[in-house]
């Protein structure tokens, strides 16, 4: 078997044109021709709601963060099985993260872990979509609006994810997307900020402008540009839209194919969750993901790190993932949910990812499974003797 990587970026060929086209257009900055087309087709793309292009889904994490004006008392809550950058964008924001368990079968916001951490300082909620695939997504925003908490749905995972229909990322006041090398559609680095509620817009489009009206200005409503508060750049560059805008009109294509891949490792390891083996991950009847990410959920963490280890001598690269923020060094300082973060200490230490790129052959997804399932069942025996 050939060596296995655990990602390959997708690329179409249509990427070099664009950036040649940039080139020769001599507008390389931000909010550039392709810039807006790029906007455009998200915009149609997510239920008309306005789109603003960011260098990365962490920038778009922190303009939606930035435009709630928290003050240094107010509450974010975060699900602590997330990449760094939610908790960084409530910081930037001059807030306070407050950590929240997940749900078991989906690595997502656990809707009961969410309503215990709730105080009368909660201003907003991130809502992780995992791997592409949301969990009591209803429930928590109607729980949230009900007490007039922001939902902000991290959707970096998620273009061309669905739940009952829907694109991810439109449920909450605003959905944040990445475009970075790992995700299913890619420019390297990138980010969307979309904007569910038009209140937000005028505020956001300040503070992406380095804070100034510049976009106004641009547009012609008002005979210069000044300083009008707080704000940074989050523009991409039209090099980096350039190569994004040749993606975007494969987001169909990419997505069907890597749900195939998605639900082949599904039945693959069918028989080795009925021995009890490894846990696949549970979806919600609404949900139908975008084939993003394929995990399993070992015993424990000696396990896990074992299978690593035994598939890199395969030259298969699995691996891990996030390392729960409550728990490191950095975010002990923060509040957690009360009852405790049980689940999301135990499946962050036991979760493996498998290798998934758009155009991974059947054969090899079956000699992945084959050597998973082998390896485990060997681990056991030696457990047994």
């Amino acid at each position: 078997m050939k060596a296995t990587p655990f990602n390959k970026p997708y690329m179409n060929g249509r990427e070099l044109f664009n950036i040649s086209a940039a080139y020769n257009n001599r507008a390389l900055a931000g909010d550039g021709p392709f810039t807006k087309r790029c906007q455009d087709v998200l915009t149609k793309r997510l239920e008309n709601n306005p789109v603003f292009l960011t260098h990365s889904g962490t920038a778009a994490l922190e303009l939606s963060m930035l435009t709630l004006n928290l003050a240094p008392d107010d509450e974010v809550v975060v699900p602590s099985f997330t990449f760094v950058s939610c908790a960084n964008a409530v910081l930037i924001a001059g807030g306070r993260p407050v950590f929240a368990d997940i749900d078991p079968g989906t690595q997502n916001l656990s809707l009961e872990s969410f309503k215990r951490t709730v105080s009368e300082r909660t201003r907003a909620v991130i809502v992780v979509h995992y791997a592409g695939i949301a969990s009591e997504l209803v429930e928590i925003v109607a729980f949230a609006r009900e007490r007039g908490i922001v939902v902000i749905e991290d959707a970096a995972h998620c273009l061309g994810a669905l739940y009952d229909g829907r694109e991810l990322g439109t449920f909450g006041h605003f959905g944040c997307f990445s475009f970075h090398e790992t995700k299913n559609i890619t420019c390297g680095e990138g980010g969307a900020l979309l904007i569910n509620d038009p209140k937000y817009l005028s505020q956001a489009e300040i503070i992406r402008e380095k804070g100034t009206d510049r976009s106004k200005f641009l547009r012609g409503q008002v005979d210069k540009y000044t300083w009008k508060g707080r704000g940074s750049s989050y523009l991409p560059s039209e090099i980096s839209a350039a190569f994004l805008y040749a993606q975007l009109f494969d987001i169909d294509v990419v997505t069907a194919e890597r749900r195939t891949s998605w639900n082949h490792y599904h039945e693959l390891l069918e028989q080795a969750e009925i021995e009890g083996l490894l846990e696949r991950p549970k979806v919600d009847p609404r949900c139908s993901p975008n084939g993003h990410i394929y995990y399993v959920l070992l015993r424990d963490m000696v396990l896990r790190d074992y299978v690593i280890a035994s598939l890199k001598r395969l030259e298969i690269q699995a691996t891990f993932h996030y390392v729960p923020l409550h728990s490191s060094s950095y975010g002990i300082q923060f509040n957690h949910d009360p009852a405790g973060m049980a689940v999301c200490d135990h499946n962050a230490s036991r979760l493996l990812r498998l290798p998934m790129w758009f155009g991974i052959e059947s054969e090899t997804r079956e000699q992945i499974a084959h050597s998973l399932r082998l390896i485990l069942q060997n681990a056991r025996l030696d457990d047994d003797s």
